[in-house]
């Protein structure tokens, strides 16, 4: 017996193709999905979308003969041109069809695949363990919940509550004596005993007591409508955990462009963390030179700014607008700092103060992200910059502060894999 199942896919779509596809081609498709998310917001990095691979990626493997061993005999079309034992240039490479031919003769075409969220985001964190942080404040915004709350006469038929309105049909049943069906029965029996004579009786009182339970049996039915009860659901507000992420950078002329791209792809990754734990995300951007101010993001990542740096003046922004809008009672503060490392000699004991006895009181926890430039190491290594030293100071075993460097692309999820896992480890044993 063969079974043949011919059932349609949701949404018309082949789901078993899909993963045998993303399956063979996941080096390809997982270098064009950080591809694209380098130039996404961070709040549109978990969305799907369409990602480009070359076609090489996605040929299907096909047999061919082999060019070595065996017996072949060719029948070739005879031309003007050439003889038996003649020469022939190789022909030019490249310029074949179906691809973007060049002027060297290669190229390639490029092959488009749109990706679910669900798709594009696991992939995007395949190499990464995001671990679990506890949450400190669980208070927030109210969302409507619906929840049971009793019965009414009225509603839909999908809410119908069975035992309530068989238990309203039975009361009414009950106090309103409706003939049981036991009596009704036990009436006819009796009163065909008598009508064949194994019994006496008076048969003409018998049938008018039947007659008249059974007039009273339809006039009170077995389910009166007044006995529906349908299961009532009333919306009401629900405390929802929420986040605050304050994103800091150093946007002074000694931040260059990788620098950015590093602190942005950090952010990303915290903004993804949240986003997995929390239902609500506000997510403020700060930068800073030697003064600080609010900013969107694009100007956040993408204004050129020229002047020295200040660090204490965005730890003072962050702690007015933590005082105006977001109440650490109501909400879960992170804060994630990228710099350099330089920071105006004068201004690091205002720094770290500031840091100690103010910002860290109020977060959840503050991480900083100290960028270089995409090199080697310089010879002897890395002398702790100015900003550096000054938060060695402020984080000590108990402070909710975790500080590592960064100077690859390629070190960004084990950094970042290991500043939360780390806080995770001490909150569990805590």
């Amino acid at each position: 017996m063969t079974i043949i199942d011919r059932r349609l896919n949701p949404g018309g779509k082949s789901l078993a193709n899909r993963q045998r596809f993303i399956r063979r081609a996941k080096a390809q498709v997982k270098r064009a999905v950080r591809e694209a998310s380098a130039g996404r917001s961070i709040k549109d990095i978990d969305r799907g979308g369409e990602v480009t691979i070359p076609s090489d990626g996605v040929r299907e493997p096909t047999l061919r003969r082999s060019s070595e061993g065996g017996v072949r005999d060719y029948v070739l079309p005879g031309n003007k041109e050439y003889v038996e034992g003649d020469s022939i240039q190789r022909p030019p490479r490249g310029g074949g069809a179906g691809s973007e031919g060049a002027e060297d003769g290669g190229g390639e075409d490029e092959f488009r695949f749109a990706l679910s969220d669900e798709e594009f985001l696991d992939l995007f964190l395949e190499d990464l363990e995001l671990p679990d942080l506890a949450k400190r404040q669980l208070k927030g915004v109210g969302v409507p919940q619906w929840r049971r709350a009793g019965y009414s006469s009225s509603g839909s038929p999908s809410n119908i509550s069975l035992t309530r309105t068989m238990r309203n049909s039975l009361s009414r049943r009950v106090a309103l004596r409706r003939p049981k069906p036991e009596e009704l029965e036990a009436l006819r029996v009796q009163i065909a005993a008598i009508e064949a004579g194994e019994k006496s009786g008076d048969i003409a009182a018998l049938r008018e007591q039947l007659s008249l339970l059974e007039k009273r049996s339809k006039r009170i039915p077995f389910i009166d409508p007044i006995d529906v009860r349908y299961r009532r659901l009333e919306s009401t507000p629900k405390p929802v955990a929420q986040a605050v992420m304050f994103c800091l950078m150093d946007v002074s002329g000694s931040m260059t462009e990788h620098m950015k791209d590093l602190a942005k792809r950090f952010y990303a990754l915290l903004y993804l963390f949240l986003k997995r734990r929390y239902k609500h995300v506000e997510v403020v951007f700060i930068r800073h030179t030697h003064e600080a101010e609010e900013v969107d993001e694009q100007t956040f990542f993408y204004s050129r700014e020229t002047g020295g740096t200040v660090v204490s003046t965005a730890l003072e922004e962050m702690a007015h607008i933590v005082e105006e809008r977001f109440k650490p009672s109501e909400w879960n503060i992170y804060g994630a700092q990228a710099s350099d490392g330089d920071n105006a000699p004068s201004d690091n004991a205002k720094t770290a103060a500031l840091l100690q006895n103010v910002v860290l009181p109020m977060c959840q926890y503050y991480a900083y992200l100290e960028v270089g430039a995409d090199d080697d190491t310089p010879p002897g290594g890395e002398r702790p910059t100015t900003l550096w030293r000054t938060y060695a100071v402020v984080n000590g075993p108990d402070s909710p502060i975790a500080m590592r460097k960064v100077r690859h692309r390629r070190d960004i999820f084990p950094v970042f894999r290991e500043l939360f896992q780390k806080k995770a480890d001490q909150l569990a044993e805590a």
